[in-house]
């Protein structure tokens, strides 16, 4: 490596060309970024004790090993930003000397020749800079003045414009920015192929992950070490296009793909920040193949992913089922869609079979919701869901996993979802919107576009209610009123919302536009109707719940199927054990037990205890703590590796590879009743591991 400290202008007059290779990101620098460097550089150009002002280094490599041109042709690993920022400002400013024929101390040919071009080459050999793909065009056209492409870059177009009004505006004196040009101070790193590393230069160039998307790091550290014309191929192969199906405004969920890409294939989630670090350990440790087969798979799955999280599915009877998940809002299972889309793609599936199960995955989410399950493990759920799937009976087995999850995992019965419809507030459900458009469209083939009505309360909101309403409803009235209101029983679809308004029943009924002429299934059953009352709004509700039931289907598996698909090995009997057959439990020993004893058995319903010969065992699917009682101490052993804990007091010691009681790598020592809620932190991260 080679570093020296130069001024901007010297380090561009050079003859030579700073390509940004394809693995680059493209320009991206927004315009509160180009005021701040347009405010330095009138700030320093006007002081004229201000001799220099820092902007960052230029860390750039050879090309290739051997250079045929009599240019050379520098690969740019860090400054991209700035040098076509500066690039974009220096050709502005060439522009409106020329325009408006002014004297700043230097031509616009040469602020051209100088700086942007290298006047004596000819084709992409002429341009200083040369970008990446889209943005490449319209630079090389903007800085000789060209008619821009059809679709230009709109940031480097932008950014250019930006620094062009500023200069026209003839609120600036022009030569005090050529001034601050002049005294711009760039860090020149060049490095050496055959002893430096690039990747790990770029890496700690960029440890902060602020400027770089986790997705952008992973096709650096793919690409950045393979020769320069490998690099284009497997970029415009397969990276590129990944990049185009997820397209500029969904860019981010590129992040998200490569999360719940390494999710299906290590069975672990990584950290959202920790993305890329992952990726690398599953590149070492677990990749087999050739570069090129790697990024074949990423590409396929790529493209199964476009399909269903930004409904681009060609095929429209698994695009309406990704709609209607994708309405759910319940990103947690894309690694099971991705997992079994996989699976369907190479025919483990048949596409009846996959469509049911994408419907169980809806069925689950949506009556989890219904029912108030929270969703906190859902992730975990999705993550670890087909460990147990047999995929040689790929439908049932997966039927069989959702019929046998208990506790905050169930799926809940039809009677659970009947039970909790008769009393849930459902107007004021996230998802309302969603259900009554499944409940109008069940069985139809001529869909109704819900999205043209409105929801209305058939019993209104008003709780001033008319004399007719009070008569309607009884003595009890503002009882009814206020238990019935927003239950599903009350709601239904209309278009004339304004004119049912506060109305009683059986105007609502028969005015033009009622009930009675309305097209909308959900309003069929009130055209004969006589009253509106709490009665008929249970009976409604209950009708409307058993649809409910049927259209976000329990999975149907035969008892016989179930208990094949899930019977176990009978294990062998052990010998009964019992707390007093812990001796050292007692006195302060036995105080610190209970106390945390409580707190680990309150986690959640599905913890049970189970005494061990030489230690207490708390699980959930498995162990996930350990306790093992000494006279004046408890020592826990967490069911973790050791660089899975999160122990920021550094109380926890790694026993990897030691003789131990207990399941696990993590140890750590309970004393004093004052470490107890240090304990239980520790602990819930076992259990939020071991949940599923």
């Amino acid at each position: 490596m080679k570093a020296g400290e130069t001024t901007l202008l010297k380090f561009l007059n050079a003859t030579r060309q700073f390509v940004i290779p394809v693995y680059q990101r493209t320009y991206s620098w927004k315009r509160h970024q180009c005021l701040q460097l347009w405010e330095d550089i009138l700030r320093i150009g006007s002081d004229a004790k201000n001799q220099g002002h820092f902007i960052g280094s230029v860390v750039y490599i050879q090309k290739g090993l051997y250079q045929t041109s009599a240019v050379p042709e520098l690969l740019v690993i860090d400054g991209q930003q700035r040098l076509t920022t500066l690039s974009l400002l220096i050709s502005a400013l060439a522009k409106v000397i020329e325009e408006k024929d002014l004297d700043i101390g230097i031509s616009s040919k040469k602020l051209q020749n100088y700086y942007l071009f290298n006047s004596e080459e000819e084709g992409d050999l002429y341009h200083k800079l040369l970008l990446t793909q889209g943005d490449k065009e319209t630079l090389k056209r903007l800085v000789k003045d060209l008619p821009l492409p059809e679709k230009p870059s709109p940031r480097v177009y932008d950014n250019y414009r930006f620094f062009y009004e500023k200069m026209i505006s003839e609120n600036y004196d022009l030569e005090k920015i050529y001034a601050g040009l002049q005294k711009l101070i760039v860090v020149d790193i060049s490095l050496d192929r055959t002893h430096d590393n690039p990747q790990l230069i770029f890496e700690s160039l960029n440890s902060t992950g602020l400027d770089l998307s986790q997705a952008d790091l992973i096709r650096n550290y793919v690409l950045m070490g393979l020769e320069l014309k490998e690099q284009n191929r497997l970029y415009e192969d397969y990276w590129r296009p990944m990049e185009l199906r997820f397209g500029h405004d969904s860019l981010y969920l590129f992040d998200s793909f490569m999360r719940d890409y390494l999710t299906l294939k290590t069975g672990e989630i990584p950290k959202v920040n920790q993305v890329y670090d992952e990726f690398k350990k599953f590149v070492k440790q677990q990749m087999s193949g050739t570069v090129e087969e790697l990024l074949k798979e990423i590409h396929t799955y790529a493209g199964y992913y476009v399909s269903f999280a930004l409904l681009k599915e060609e095929d429209t009877e698994l695009l309406e089922v990704f709609k209607d998940i994708k309405t759910l809002r319940v990103e947690v299972s894309f690694p099971l869609i991705l997992e079994t889309y996989v699976d369907y793609k190479t025919g483990l599936l048949l596409k009846e079979e996959f469509i049911q199960i994408l419907r169980l995955i809806e069925s689950y989410v949506f009556r989890r919701a219904i029912c108030g399950i929270p969703t906190n493990s859902l992730n975990k759920t999705f993550q670890t869901f087909t460990r147990g799937i047999d995929k040689s009976d790929y439908l049932d087995s997966v039927k069989a996993a959702f019929i046998t999850k208990t506790t905050y995992r169930r799926f809940p019965t039809d009677n659970e979802l009947v039970q909790e419809l008769e009393v849930r507030d459902v107007y004021n459900f996230r998802s309302k919107a969603y259900l009554l458009n499944k409940l109008e469209n069940r069985n139809r083939k001529e869909r109704v576009n819900i999205g043209e009505y409105t929801i209305e309360h058939i019993m209104p909101q008003n709780k001033n209610l008319s004399e007719d309403w009070k008569r309607s409803l009884g003595e009890n009235w503002e009882v009814i009123h206020e238990k019935f209101l927003h239950t599903l029983g009350n709601l239904t679809l209309t278009g004339y919302n304004s004119e049912l308004s506060d109305r009683s029943f059986i105007e609502k009924r028969d005015m033009q536009g009622g009930f009675k002429e309305s097209p909308i299934r959900l309003n069929q059953g009130l055209a004969t109707k006589e009253v509106w009352n709490g009665e008929e709004i249970a009976k409604r509700t209950e009708k409307l719940a058993k649809e409910v039931a049927e259209t976000w289907m329990f999975p149907n598996l035969s008892d016989e199927k179930l208990t094949r698909l899930t019977q176990k090995e009978e294990p062998k009997e052990e010998q009964e054990y019992t707390l007093e057959d812990h001796t050292y439990l007692q006195g302060e020993s036995l105080f610190l037990f209970e106390g945390l004893r409580e707190q680990i058995l309150d986690i959640d319903l599905s913890v049970r205890e189970v005494v061990r010969k030489l230690y207490i065992a708390y699980k959930s699917s498995t162990n996930f703590v350990d306790i093992i009682p000494y006279k004046t101490e408890l020592l826990l052993v967490l069911n973790l590796n050791f660089d899975q804990i999160d122990d920021p007091k550094g109380l926890c010691r790694d026993i990897t590879g030691l003789g131990k009681w207990g399941n696990g790598n993590v140890e750590f020592r309970l004393s004093q009743m004052d470490q107890l809620e240090y304990a239980m932190y520790l602990i819930r991260q076992s259990f939020e591991k071991h949940v599923d």
